[in-house]
């Protein structure tokens, strides 16, 4: 598995692409997100210039895994979006918290690819862990992320410490938690 990170601009224009659409094969049509797409490529409002963008690529080159950062200092997902999981709380706004969004671990090019069966896969632990790594790199102390509930457990089940930020909200009929993961 190879890892690549940088930011929309450091990342050639190939590449950017190539995120876009994995982004829509997973989150669209596969796991039937209705996200705004163009031409079949999945990007938002939160795709911006101080986005940072992990993206795993398996030994033939194919993206097999993407992942989001977001400073919390400007317009994010959780916050924009979601804010209701966070239970009341004011949203996160400091230069050491970053949002984790837009992760998925799978290989395309199994027929029998699940984007929720490949949570705890070891390209899925790997790529958190580099998100992790990228996060730090922009100064995080922890990041919070906007994940359906099963996945609380297959992060414990890796090793990662997360938590709650508040309790689980039924969203478009799915159960979803804001969860925090220290970066160190």
């Amino acid at each position: 598995m190879q890892i690549v990170t940088g930011s929309y601009d450091s990342h050639s224009r190939g590449l950017a692409t190539e995120l876009a659409r994995y982004r829509h094969r997973v989150f669209v049509e596969m796991m039937g997100w209705e996200l705004q797409c163009k031409d079949g490529l999945e990007f938002d409002q939160f795709d911006r210039a101080d986005t940072r963008y992990v993206a795993a690529r398996d030994d033939d080159g194919r993206i097999n895994g993407c992942a989001r950062l977001l400073p919390t200092t400007a317009p994010y997902l959780l916050a924009e979006v979601f804010p209701q999981l966070l239970n009341g709380l004011p949203a996160p706004c400091a230069p050491d918290v970053w949002e984790l969004s837009r992760f998925a671990a799978v290989d395309l090019a199994q027929a029998a690819a699940s984007p929720l069966g490949s949570y705890s896969s070891p390209v899925a632990v790997g790529l958190l862990k580099a998100a992790l790594a990228a996060a730090a790199e922009q100064g995080a102390t922890r990041v919070i992320t906007v994940s359906p509930l099963g996945i609380e457990r297959l992060l414990q089940r890796a090793g990662f410490r997360a938590h709650r930020a508040g309790p689980p909200v039924m969203v478009d009929g799915r159960a979803l938690f804001a969860c925090w993961i220290p970066v160190a």
